[in-house]
């Protein structure tokens, strides 16, 4: 799982740099995501050359996924395509794990000079995908949720909603770009804790607290300032349950 996690790794680092506003850190995002993989592959002791070639080949699909996704998000199709590519990469990596070294290398030698005390008897590969995971959750996660709710409609490409003038069922909803990340780290470190059933109650706890809202939004004509309320909804649920099953996904690699 080595390969995976340091993959993941540059995969979330890239996204985070994507979300960000400012175009010349956005344009610098895939060569950190780059460097990030191929770092982390060192610093965990991958140097032989199965784990070099492997490392400089998951360069390609990581490029793959940053141009499909930014495509399909701004004009609309190809987001088969770039979950094809995410998902295919990651499956690809476990299925070919065996072939990559034990880990160690600086990062075995500083987590025992450093004697963290959640670090104490787990392995280097495990804290390597468990950090992984928790930033790929952040911003690589809303590319996800973003993606299938394009493929389904329920929410517009940003090129098309801009040329249209048209609002999308984002803009009734505030936070959830940034709650989306909040909910899947709270269930992943929840359930990497060992509570489970702590985690499930912040999924019910979400719907509880955005019903009302959109109930208070609802006009006579079951219209939510602009979009419908059968929109809104949808655009609610689906984004939520992909979210959802992104965290408990995320939390079922790390068992």
């Amino acid at each position: 799982m080595t390969w995976l996690a340091v993959w993941l790794l540059g995969v979330g680092v890239t996204d985070l740099l994507r979300a960000v506003e400012h175009q010349r850190v956005r344009r610098f995002a895939v060569p950190a995501g780059a460097l990030t993989l191929v770092g982390a592959g060192l610093l965990a002791g991958l140097s032989d050359t199965a784990d070099l070639v492997t490392l400089i080949a998951a360069i390609v699909p990581l490029a793959a996924w940053v141009s499909l996704s930014e495509r399909s998000l701004q004009r609309g199709g190809g987001h088969a395509e770039a979950l094809l590519v995410l998902g295919g990469t990651a499956s690809m990596l476990v299925l070919l794990s065996g072939f990559s070294s034990s880990p160690g290398g600086p990062l075995a030698d500083w987590l025992t000079w450093a004697d963290l005390p959640f670090a104490d008897g787990i392995t280097v590969d495990r804290i390597l995908l468990a950090v992984s995971l928790f930033i790929a959750n952040l911003a690589t996660g809303n590319v996800i949720v973003r993606l299938v709710l394009v493929s389904v409609g329920a929410l517009r490409p940003s090129a098309r909603a801009v040329h249209a003038r048209e609002t999308q069922p984002s803009d009734r909803l505030k936070g959830g770009r940034l709650l989306g990340p909040m909910e899947r780290i709270f269930i992943l470190g929840l359930g990497l804790a060992g509570q489970i059933t702590a985690a499930s109650i912040v999924i019910a706890a979400k719907g509880l607290i955005r019903f009302p809202e959109l109930q208070s939004a609802k006009d006579d004509d079951t219209s939510v300032k602009g979009d419908g309320i059968d929109q809104v909804t949808e655009y609610f649920l689906v984004g939520s349950f992909v979210s959802w099953l992104i965290a408990l996904g995320s939390l079922a690699l790390t068992r």
